[in-house]
């Protein structure tokens, strides 16, 4: 069978440099080691993951200044398929410290560059024109200032058009009018999830009706609620079901809910039903944070997490 094609849109991509330090000490000249640096935000992760996974995708991104040469640079040696669109701003760094000491991590995310009307207009042109036409374009992270909040319901708009399954991974303001156009798939975590709407979710019983809610009412055909350590609430297809991870050592957070998306879009991309690939989604999820640093999903690790799990299903 044919592997589907996959476009993953990166509005605000970042430079992630990570390093460890002995211990945090305020207003103490800190000595790090010598830093990491990689490609990081939203959709650029997602297309990393499943490179990592096995799989390929289109990765389409704005990218400015030095920092925004460096990020082209480190996606054309990871062989990751991108285009860049140039922008006047500079690409955002971000900085992940790990404190040997007590094992805590500090993560400080720098804000994007200001992306003039034309830059983010072009950005969406690309996806009207991109040759061949995708099959899924994953819209992942935040959006950097200049850009209109309802970004993400136009890329729905030209997913409808053409006829593109699109998946949004992305904080409640930008997804909610998202969601209101209509989309394929959403991953919020439970904070974000929560935030759409205009009362208090606490119990496990309400998100799964709310999810539900959004699932059958078209807004997105497939909802997949972040948990954390606890898993997934997932909405498709008429049910709703609770997957829960094995449980393993927490090494890094990072990229976690990237490496989530990857897996679910390249087994649906494979052809896998729902079920499967939302399961697959959580091992990859699983996966990312047995890494350290910033480091995504591994695929060892991923394929025998997804032979490992179990689910609970209402």
């Amino acid at each position: 069978m044919k592997i589907k094609t996959i476009v993953s849109l990166a509005m605000n991509p970042s430079i992630d440099k990570s390093a460890n330090v002995e211990r945090v000490i305020v207003e103490r000249k800190l000595y790090c080691t010598l830093p990491a640096s990689e490609p990081g935000g939203g959709g650029v992760n997602v297309s990393r993951a499943i490179k990592k996974l096995g799989g390929e995708s289109k990765l389409l991104y704005p990218s400015g200044g030095l920092l925004g040469q460096l990020l082209n640079d480190l996606l054309e040696r990871e062989k990751i398929e991108h285009q860049p669109i140039p922008i006047t701003g500079m690409t955002r760094e971000s900085l992940v410290i790990f404190e040997e000491s007590t094992g805590l991590q500090y993560r400080f995310g720098m804000p994007g560059p200001v992306l003039l009307e034309e830059e983010w207009q072009r950005c969406l042109d690309e996806l009207v024109s991109s040759e061949p036409k995708p099959d899924y374009i994953v819209a992942s992270g935040s959006l950097p200032a200049g850009v209109p909040a309802d970004f993400y319901a136009r890329v729905a708009r030209i997913g409808k058009e053409k006829g593109i399954k699109v998946i949004v991974d992305a904080p409640s303001a930008n997804l909610n009018p998202a969601l209101r156009e209509g989309v394929y798939l959403i991953k919020p975590n439970i904070r974000e999830f929560k935030e759409l709407f205009n009362e208090e979710i606490k119990e496990e019983p309400q998100i799964k009706e709310k999810a539900r809610e959004i699932s059958k009412s078209g807004q997105s055909e497939i909802v997949v609620v972040s948990l954390g350590a606890a898993g997934i609430i997932a909405a498709f297809d008429g049910r709703v079901e609770h997957i829960v991870p094995p449980t393993v050592p927490v090494v890094s957070k990072v990229g976690a809910g990237d490496s989530m998306v990857a897996g679910i879009v390249l087994s649906l991309a494979k052809g896998r039903p729902a079920y499967e690939a939302i399961r697959f989604g959580v091992a990859a999820g699983t996966a990312a944070v047995m890494t350290p640093g910033t480091e995504l999903c591994r695929r060892e690790d991923t394929e025998r997490l997804y032979k490992e799990m179990d689910s609970v299903s209402v």
